[in-house]
């Protein structure tokens, strides 16, 4: 256990200091999300009404952002490693599937832990939320598990593109999934068939703990749906272990 901890953080800090080198990745992750937010706030001033909150969205709406940009940088970033040959070097050196995955997670949820934290604050600096800070921090968590699971979706997908432009063809299942999620529209709404595929999407469960929350209830009362979170990442964590070692085998 103790060999597997260290290989995992020599690939966190292999991972991180190649991240540092990266500067545009690091601009994209945080200045993005905040300047789409930023034209949200120009949308959503325009339809400003006393009938309107548009509290009630802009929080879903932050954490999708999060959980979107976060997929695809993760799994360009990872695909190029793979094209360099970093990736086949980690596997000759001994290092196994979830060495490799544990480590890139871990170096890369310090980006996304960043960047969540930002589009909160942004959040409520621009649209004046009103809620305590233990809901701020309740809805901070959200939006961190959302943006892990997004590391772990973008990995799994880097194992299927054989260059960058080959993840594009992945990003609509992600928009997809907005639309399934319950943010854009009730999911009862949906057709029946529709119903049941919002259960395979991260973000109907993360809307469900956030309406919770916006509504002004607690973790405690959404427990199903935030434990369904972790669990969802470790799922796509495990397939993308599967998926990382025959593609590395060929």
């Amino acid at each position: 256990m103790q060999e597997t901890l260290s290989r995992i953080a020599a690939v966190a800090i292999r991972a991180l200091a190649q991240l540092r080198k990266d500067r545009r990745l690091i601009g994209l992750s945080l200045l993005f999300p905040l300047l789409i937010i930023y034209f949200i706030k120009v949308l959503l001033d325009t339809l400003a009404s006393p009938f309107f909150d548009a509290t009630i969205y802009v929080v879903p709406y932050g954490a999708f952002i999060v959980h979107f940009i976060t997929f695809i940088l993760t799994a360009i970033v990872l695909v190029r490693e793979r094209t360099v040959g970093t990736l086949a070097r980690m596997f000759i050196s001994g290092y196994s599937q979830l060495e490799i995955i544990a480590g890139y997670l871990l170096a890369y949820s310090a980006l996304t832990s960043l960047q969540s934290l930002l589009v909160l604050a942004e959040l409520e600096l621009l649209f004046d939320l009103p809620y305590n800070s233990s809901q701020f921090a309740s809805i901070y968590l959200i939006m961190w598990l959302l943006a892990i699971i997004s590391l772990a979706i973008g990995i799994l997908t880097s194992n299927f593109a054989r260059n960058e432009g080959q993840v594009f063809p992945f990003v609509p299942l992600i928009l997809i999934s907005f639309i399934l999620s319950g943010i854009l529209l009730p999911v009862s709404e949906l057709p029946d068939w529709a119903q049941w595929l919002s259960y395979l999407t991260p973000l109907y469960y993360g809307n469900n703990v956030l309406q919770e929350l916006i509504g002004g209830g607690t973790l405690r009362e959404a427990w199903v749906d935030l434990l369904s979170l972790p669990l969802y990442g470790l799922a796509v964590m495990f397939l993308g272990m599967m998926t990382l070692t025959e593609k590395d085998e060929q």
